[in-house]
């Protein structure tokens, strides 16, 4: 009795078919990263621009009169009065002719950057685009965050800033901003 030794045909087809079942799908991922490789410098960057963008919005006076008004710093409520603004009641939105790019009347509250239009393209704060950031597009929404942590609703804002950059990718950002009038 003599022992074969060595593979049949019907062994080797199996192991060929098996071995080129398993490359197929390394090489399918290895593609796929390949392809999307540029991801997260897309993404990195749309999380720049929106911290930055939220940080700007952010760091603006939360008050209950236009930071124009004579009475900003002691106003109580919203109303006209001498426990109120003297003028001008902050309200949601830009008032009159404010405009983030603006030297002589720039957004100066946290409700302003609510009427923002979404910028295509990024620019800085002289309006100048930024290079290299022309695919991005940027969107802020402020909204009454409600009563929040125990503080009374209508004391404290919602701000989201949404960032889109190639290929649909998108970052969206919150931070909330309560008020701090008056300050006695």
């Amino acid at each position: 009795m003599t022992s074969e030794r060595g593979l049949s045909l019907i062994e080797l087809l199996v192991f060929i078919v098996v071995v080129g079942i398993a490359v197929t799908g390394v090489l399918s991922v290895y593609s796929l990263n390949a392809r999307s490789s540029a991801d997260p410098m897309v993404q990195k960057q749309a999380l720049a621009i929106a911290e930055s963008l939220l940080e700007e919005v952010l760091a603006k006076p939360y008050t209950y009169c236009d930071p124009d008004d004579a009475n900003v710093e002691t106003a109580s409520s919203s109303a006209i009065g001498p426990t109120g603004c003297a003028t001008t009641p902050e309200g949601m939105g830009a008032e009159g002719v404010e405009d983030r790019y603006s030297n002589l009347t720039p957004y100066d509250n946290v409700n302003d950057y609510n009427s923002f239009p979404t910028m295509t393209g990024i620019n800085d704060l002289m309006n100048a685009p930024i290079a290299g950031l022309a695919a991005y597009t940027a969107s802020v929404r402020v909204q009454d965050a409600g009563a929040f942590n125990g503080i009374p609703a209508g004391e404290t804002l919602l701000v989201t800033v949404t960032v889109t950059g190639p290929g649909n990718h998108s970052v969206s950002l919150s931070g909330y901003r309560t008020r701090y009038a008056p300050n006695f």
